[in-house]
């Protein structure tokens, strides 16, 4: 079948059906005067035998697009019928011929081509790194804390190993491993740290984008990097920020891998659940519940990747507790008596003391410091309750639902388990509450409730350098009387091998080159009769504090004020040299 009849009919038809004969005259009529091209048929019914392409555009202007040229005016009826009523294919721009006209928003000058949109998650990781080089690396550049240098003795190869409690995992001493065996410098540690923080923060939430789009993506980033604890353990070399990047992560490949049916999601998953692993062992096993509860429901696929990335992960975990404490059983029961018998304790007032430092609350006696730039944690729980309720509303809950349940899965062990805090510990809980919590905000449309939120966002921004700069002087100078202690050893003649012994043994042997040892509290690793045993061979010193006495086994060793020091004193032992 041939002629005009048969071409597919334009989009602009009406619905009443007009013959062929009157079509084709219609169509056949010349143009207006003054104008090159003919008139276009408003009526022109769709012929039932002819078959439209999908790829034509029915509403395409006669213009060539690779000419930019009209069509020729009245030339033959019949091929002004044609060229009316046979929609031309819109073709975008070929090799060797730009395209004439410009895509909605295009810049100027590049035709075809999208604007380049703004990368406001990258600018958030350089952001976050800004922060940290200016107001937590200068004042931590030279010394580590107390389980900073349990993590980085590990595999110096210049000092012997601090003694490795049941509830470590090896992760934090994985990571550093490269950077203490280049340099013993801390300030090398700190900026390394810095960009892998950074770098991770940008990887982990970026995972997030294809699940609920850029603009929460970058906000949940901003929202999360923007907490003063989340600042100050950028360039520490601790596990909590780390486990939580990696749960981040992992939940959001989990999502990918259920929704997207993406092919790779399943072993990104797998990688970092392990990961999450190797930096805390029980915590990536919280982690993992509510991922593989969901998975029995919604994806049984993504089972064997959940599992056999935990198993991966927690291998050298279970190795170690096989050659270390006999059994895995054994070393979580020794993991719990470390941690003050973990059983059911309601830890929401320990919490909340130590929500604005002290760094460690053991005991848990501080008291809250200005409560007002508190009050996003007592928000955090209702915004996320918002979240879950609008997300049930729009019906897509599982993104909202999932980093929630997770969240709260990684706070059962910290606030229902344990006697004490530390701000740290909730770190994961509040990298992924942020993830729904920004959604909720993304979302809405009244020009004063953006407002209202914008300026609430900005508030909690710049109320936590206030925090920061507090907590980061005092973990300085705590720091550094550990570094002071370590000096005054050193004048006193102790040199490796030595031995350091007493409450504050671990710090301050790693900054003078010695080994430690403990024979009471959480840090046992020898006997008396083995303190004795090596202060015959090598110097060795036990350290009290302002007017404490020394145990029973030291009454008779010298006794040595340690200066720069709130009162301590060092004991050495007589086959230690009695200074200069």
């Amino acid at each position: 079948m041939s002629g005009p009849d048969a071409r597919p009919a334009t989009a602009a038809t009406t619905a009443r059906p007009e013959t062929g004969t009157t079509a084709r005259r219609w169509a056949e009529r010349p143009s207006a005067p003054g104008h090159s091209t003919p008139r276009r048929h408003l009526a022109q019914p769709p012929d039932p035998t002819a078959t439209t392409r999908p790829d034509t555009d029915p509403t395409a202007s006669t213009t060539r697009p690779e000419t930019g040229r009209p069509e020729a005016g009245t030339t033959r009826p019949g091929a002004e019928a044609a060229a009316i009523t046979t929609p031309r294919r819109h073709t975008g721009p070929t090799p060797g011929r730009p395209a004439t006209t410009t895509a909605s928003g295009a810049t100027p000058g590049a035709p075809g081509k999208r604007p380049r949109a703004i990368p406001w998650l990258a600018l958030v990781a350089l952001a976050y790194a800004l922060v940290q080089f200016v107001l937590v690396v200068p004042p931590l550049a030279h010394a580590l804390g107390w389980d900073e240098t349990v993590y980085v003795s590990q595999y110096d190869p210049r000092v012997p190993a601090a003694f490795f409690s049941a509830p470590r995992s090896r992760g934090v001493s994985f990571l550093t491993a490269p950077f203490i065996a280049a340099t013993p410098s801390v300030l090398v540690l700190r900026i390394g740290l810095t960009l892998l923080s950074s770098a991770a923060l940008y990887a982990s939430f970026r995972v997030w984008r294809p699940v609920v789009g850029a603009r929460t993506t970058a906000l949940a980033a901003l929202l999360f990097a923007g907490l003063w604890i989340t600042q100050i353990s950028g360039p520490q070399a601790m596990p909590n920020l780390w486990v939580a990047f990696g749960a981040v992560a992992a939940t959001g490949w989990f999502l990918r891998a259920v929704t997207g049916r993406e092919p790779r999601a399943d072993r990104w998953l797998a990688g970092c659940v392990a990961a999450t692993a190797l930096f805390r062992a029980p915590d990536a096993v919280w982690l993992a519940l509510p991922l593989i509860a969901t998975a029995l429901f919604r994806n049984r696929r993504t089972l064997p990747y959940l599992v056999g990335g935990l198993a991966v992960g927690l291998a050298q975990w279970v190795a170690e507790a096989y050659i270390r404490f006999g059994s895995v059983q054994d070393r979580l029961h020794v993991s719990s008596a470390t941690e003050g018998d973990m059983g059911l304790h309601l830890n929401f007032d320990n919490a909340w003391s130590s929500l604005n430092g002290p760094l460690l609350c053991r005991p848990c006696t501080a008291t809250l410091g200005s409560p007002g730039l508190s009050l996003w944690w007592l928000a955090l729980p209702v915004l996320a309750a918002a979240a879950l309720a609008y997300a049930v509303r729009e019906r897509r809950l599982l993104p909202t639902a999932l980093p929630v349940a997770v969240a709260a899965a990684l706070s059962v062990p910290y606030l229902l388990m344990i006697d004490y805090s530390a701000p740290r510990f909730l770190l994961p809980a509040y990298a992924l509450l942020a993830l729904p919590v920004a959604g909720l905000v993304t979302r809405l449309n009244s020009r004063r409730a953006l407002v209202l939120a914008g300026l609430l966002i900005a508030a909690q921004l710049l109320s936590q350098p206030t925090v920061l700069t507090r907590v980061t002087a005092s973990a300085a100078l705590t720091n550094e009387r550990y570094r002071a202690a370590a000096d005054g050893l050193r004048t006193l003649g102790l040199r490796p091998p030595c031995l350091v012994s007493g409450p504050r043994a671990l710090p301050i042997a790693y900054d003078a080159g010695c080994a430690s040892a403990q024979v009471d509290g959480n840090n046992v690793s020898t006997t008396v009769a083995g303190i004795l045993d090596r202060a015959a061979k090598v110097p060795t010193a036990l350290l009290t504090a302002r007017g404490q006495r020394p145990p029973h086994y030291a009454r008779d060793w010298t006794p040595y004020p340690l200066h720069h020091t709130p009162g301590w004193t060092a004991w050495l032992a007589p086959a230690a040299p009695q200074g200069p």
